[in-house]
């Protein structure tokens, strides 16, 4: 068949479109703490500092921080006064959705920001990401100070951006919240810890202040999701979601040995593990409809309070499959009125409580298939394959999730196993094991995965294999992707510059969930690629995802409609998809001018062949 020039011409039009579409090549950076800023930023010749690896950078580029340690003597800007605010690194240039600006740790290096030099007396924000579409990972981050008694504390990593991803943080020593996010929404907070944090100098006294993680967002903030960490020895909480307007997920994270100076037994702050809400004892500074925040196959041991904690909270926090050991109480459900009585808040499947105090505040409590709510279940220690309280800050897997060890894991035998309810979370066997281990499903509960949040499984669905795409409980994934029943946590998708998994899956977007037979509190808030997360108000769907970009391997590219795309790339995005196809186009043009020529040619000789006869 002959392809006409005007098709040929189109076809390579369209190529020619779809290449002005494509980004270019991303770029690749250096920093080292022996480069210097006048270098080109390569490899031989790296620069000095991240803010000159920002002013270079653009959406879908790499800045790779080079072994050693950068340290910081002062801010990018001076006190204006003693209760002013400065960063040692602000990171305030966005990339975009499917191109974020990543600053990883390069390939087998350790860099540590050391920000103790940083003496100003005024508040602190080591760094502070003010930006869209960032992605920081394998970064050590210590020392922020809190340089006097004026203030309540400092910060190691502030956020005030949409749709950033922090990965595999090591944020320690903050005299103050290891990370802390103030406002933005649809931020992933993935496999990082956070611990031995302490606000010693403090105008609400010492060690008030020094949580693991917070998020205090506000009111459409929706879609921030703290997976697979860990927050120990902060003098005050692990996990802080007091003044939040709008929902916060923790899932998949541990908590322990909060409440106390970092490494002594000397009681600090207030010591809950997750504190799960709170707007104080003033009924006036409650919102009209309080988000419920969700709890969810999370482990809490020997903090100082409450392992799991309401805090007041005008609505129902959701605590799903959580294991509460040793705490005082495990599981504190205290709520108040918006007359400021006290009452009973939060909605309890499939948890666990033993040792220490169980609970405190639990009259009236929305409680089923929990531990001590089902007849003829008893908890000991011969349930656990160990109930060590050590060897939880052991290294992190290759892939970045929580360390395979045996603590607090179900024994063979064990009455917990198969004795919850389907909440929507991944479970093999007949039914979901109480607490936060599954048995069956192999590997931790975190996982590798960079890109959104966890695609949500429908409810009923049995997952097994070590998948960790979760949700709030009887709501159906959508976007064309599945609950990936089956899938090793430790598998496929990787966190060390792999391949990002099921980045930008919607949904459900304002599908309503009860939540493994709660009485629905509201709609569900629903940001691609985040699990159908209980909300109030009304229903929002939210397109897109985090996009975590990963450095060097694929990068997914997470559509409205639940597609990860992979795209291969080098050291950046690659333009071959638009380049084939014109590539193929002007192959076509040669060859149908080719046949043409020799048409016209073999015409041309059969004439003179006629006429000569």
């Amino acid at each position: 068949m002959r392809l006409k020039f005007s098709s040929v011409l189109g076809v390579a039009m369209l190529g020619f479109a779809l290449l002005g579409a494509v980004p270019a090549h991303a770029a690749t950076y250096y920093v080292s703490p022996t480069g210097n800023d006048a270098n080109g930023g390569t490899q031989g010749e790296p620069f000095a500092s991240m803010a000159k690896g920002q002013s270079v950078a653009n959406a879908g580029d790499t800045v790779y921080l080079e072994d050693g340690t950068y340290t910081f003597s002062k801010g990018t800007t001076a006190c204006a006064s003693q209760t002013a605010i400065i960063s040692g690194v602000v990171l305030s240039k966005s990339g975009s959705a499917n191109s974020p600006i990543n600053y990883f740790a390069a390939p087998g290096a350790k860099p540590v920001l050391d920000f103790s030099g940083i003496l100003d007396s005024c508040r602190i924000k080591g760094i502070l990401v003010s930006g869209n579409y960032i992605h920081l990972k394998g970064l050590e981050i210590k020392g922020v100070r809190q340089n006097n008694d004026l203030n309540h504390e400092s910060w190691g990593v502030w956020v005030q951006g949409s749709n950033d991803t922090f990965e595999a943080l090591d944020i320690h020593d903050i005299m103050g919240a290891g990370l802390f996010i103030q406002q933005g929404g649809n931020n992933l907070v993935l496999n990082c810890d956070s611990h031995h944090n302490f606000d010693e100098h403090t105008s609400n006294g010492a060690g008030e202040s020094g949580d693991g993680f917070g998020c205090h967002i506000r009111a459409g903030d929706s879609g921030n999701v703290f997976r697979g960490c860990r927050a120990w020895w902060n003098s005050d909480d692990g996990y802080d979601f007091i003044n939040a307007f709008d929902v916060c997920v923790v899932e998949g994270s541990w908590a322990w040995y909060n409440g106390y100076r970092p490494d002594t037994m000397t009681a600090a702050g207030n010591g809950n593990g997750f504190k799960a809400g709170g707007y104080g004892t003033d009924p006036s500074t409650f919102p009209a409809t309080p988000p419920h925040h969700v709890v969810r196959d999370c482990l809490a041991f020997s903090n100082r309070a409450a392992g799991f904690y309401a805090n007041h909270h005008p609505g129902s926090p959701y605590f799903q499959n959580d294991t509460g050991y040793g705490n005082h109480p495990d599981f504190n459900m205290l709520g108040m009125s918006t007359s400021g009585a006290d009452t009973t808040v939060g909605v309890y499947r499939n948890d666990v409580a033993y040792g220490g105090t169980l609970f405190s505040n639990r009259t009236g409590a929305d409680e089923m298939f929990d531990s001590w709510t089902i007849a003829g279940i008893t908890v000991s220690d011969a349930d656990f394959q160990s109930v060590a309280l050590t060897g939880m800050d052991a290294p992190r897997q290759a892939d970045g999730s929580l360390p395979d060890v045996p603590n607090f894991h179900l024994a063979t035998g064990s009455d917990l196993i198969d004795k919850g309810t389907d909440v929507g979370l991944p479970f093999a066997g007949k039914a979901p094991d109480l607490g936060c281990f599954e048995t069956g499903l192999g590997g931790s509960v975190s996982t590798g995965s960079t890109g959104g949040t966890p695609n949500t499984a429908a409810g009923g669905t049995t997952s097994s294999g070590g998948t960790t795409n979760t949700s709030a409980g009887g709501v159906t994934s959508s976007g064309g992707t599945t609950s990936n029943a089956g899938s090793a946590s430790n598998g496929a998708a990787t966190s060390n510059g792999g391949t990002t998994s099921n980045a930008g899956a919607t949904s459900n977007a304002g599908a309503t969930s009860n939540l493994g037979g709660a009485p629905a509190s509201g709609s569900v808030s629903s940001v691609a690629g985040s699990g159908n997360t209980a909300s109030s108000g009304a229903s929002t769907g939210v397109a897109g995802a985090n996009n975590a970009g990963t450095g060097g391997a694929n990068d997914v590219s997470g559509d409205s409609s639940g597609c990860g795309c992979t795209i291969p790339r080098g050291t950046g995005r690659s333009r071959m998809p638009a380049m084939s196809l014109l590539l193929v186009a002007l192959a076509l043009y040669r060859a149908s001018r080719r046949r043409v020529s020799a048409q016209s040619s073999g015409r041309r000789v059969g004439r003179a062949t006629r006429s000569d006869a």
